[in-house]
């Protein structure tokens, strides 16, 4: 089965909790604070694998999950890290952020990784914490919640030149000719349904890679037939070559075949139609093609294309066409990479940095850095509640909200959190 389209889960591991811990020793009266901290969560990551040519691995598991950050110990020692998940993709996948509509990786070359969701930060144990005021703190934070977002992969054939063309006119017999690939060949449209790729040995040291793009149709471009399925795979090639039956056997005119061609390419991206350097007239061992050959010719040629009759049966004519496609290809930069937008770097805004709002009976505190901490302290734990407390006091937030009008007794939200304020 070829999959190119796949939608994915990933969920990197959490943070492990800091530890609360005392050192007891013998002889030693008093050994103090020694909670180690808790591990990072392991990352989600995608490679590249050139052994792979379809998503449809990621038909069958759809939710990826890294692992969690050990928690930290007694004796300072801190949690073990958790390993990052490696997830194996094919060449010529661009990933997909489902929440923002933006690419954020664009996966070509063998090997290649991108980390797509980041452990969380492990917590810091009550040895952190400690200082001359605070001497026994009985309290540690609990580990981050690692990223977890959905994800749409698409697969866009990674190829030097594309061959196109409407249904039967003899792009898979082409290919099986100039290169070892083995498409599915048959007499009637629609044979070829998924893209087929394979190389072509120039010379020592010259090679490129050829694509078999299925069959297009009058509407492909807006989703007739299978091509709108399968357009997405030549936009990644260098040069595309349009392939025409030029036998009219199949009730086509060769030259109407060929402007059909070029106006969905034009219609499903202008510059598309731009990659057509060369024209095959396939088919020319039928008595049919030879006869249409010139016609076929004087319509082309007059919008600026070279023809070159072929017949991908016997081989007519496809040594020199191949001679002509490199030729071209040597003049033609690499193709531009998918334009992304790598997930940022994370920005952790201080703590002091908030803001206040009356919100009908309750004065909201919001802010990145409160939320950040709010979340990893117990709030069940009273002498956690008492370090909150103090951090409101040093960050300046009780007078702010005195500011505001706050009366003893009000309730305040902060970071989503309620308490209730008593001067």
């Amino acid at each position: 089965m070829f999959l190119d389209r796949a939608r994915i889960h990933v969920k990197a591991g959490n943070g492990g909790h800091g530890a609360v811990s005392f050192r007891r020793e013998k002889y030693v009266p008093a050994g103090g604070p020694d909670g180690g901290d808790g591990g990072r969560g392991g990352d989600v990551i995608l490679e590249v694998d050139p052994g792979l040519w379809t998503l449809a691995d990621f038909r069958y598991r759809t939710r990826y999950r890294a692992a969690n950050g050990q928690p930290g110990r007694g004796s300072q020692m801190h949690g073990r890290d958790g390993e990052d998940l490696v997830v194996k993709v094919p060449p010529g996948t661009v990933v997909l952020d489902e929440s923002t509509g933006r690419y954020i990786a664009d996966l070509t070359e063998p090997g290649q990784r991108a980390v797509v969701a980041r452990g969380g930060r492990g917590g810091r144990g009550n040895a952190r914490f400690k200082n001359p005021v605070r001497q026994a703190p009985r309290f540690a934070e609990k580990g981050e919640a690692g990223e977890e977002r959905w994800l749409v992969l698409e697969l866009k054939v990674v190829a030097d030149v594309g061959l196109v063309g409407l249904p039967n006119a003899g792009k898979s017999t082409l290919l099986s000719r100039i290169t070892a690939a083995r498409p599915r060949i048959a007499a009637y449209p629609f044979t070829t349904v998924t893209p087929n790729l394979g190389v072509v040995f120039v010379s020592d040291g010259e090679s490129f890679v050829v694509a078999d793009i299925p069959g297009l149709i009058e509407g492909a471009h807006a989703g007739a037939g299978l091509g709108h399925e399968f357009l997405r795979h030549v936009e990644r090639t260098r040069l595309l070559v349009a392939v025409v039956d030029a036998s009219g056997l199949e009730g086509r005119e060769p030259a109407a075949d060929f402007r059909t061609l070029m106006e969905e390419l034009r219609q499903y991206r202008p510059e598309l139609a731009e990659r057509v350097k060369l024209v095959a007239a396939n088919k020319m061992d039928l008595a049919e093609a030879r006869a249409n050959f010139e016609p076929f010719c004087n319509v082309v040629e007059a919008q600026g294309f070279a023809v070159h009759p072929i017949s991908s049966a016997t081989g007519e004519g496809v040594d020199r066409l191949v001679r002509e496609i490199w030729r071209a290809l040597k003049k033609l930069p690499r193709p531009e990479p998918v334009p992304v937008e790598p997930l940022p770097a994370v920005a952790r805004a201080p703590v002091a940095e908030y803001t206040v709002r009356r919100e009908g009976d309750y004065l909201v505190v919001e802010g990145e850095g409160l939320h950040r901490l709010i979340a990893r302290l117990d709030l069940d734990n009273e002498e956690s509640v008492r370090f909150l407390q103090k951090v409101f006091r040093d960050i300046g937030l009780d007078n702010a909200l005195r500011k505001h009008g706050v009366q003893d007794g009000d309730l305040v939200r902060v970071a989503g959190v309620e308490f209730e304020f008593r001067d």
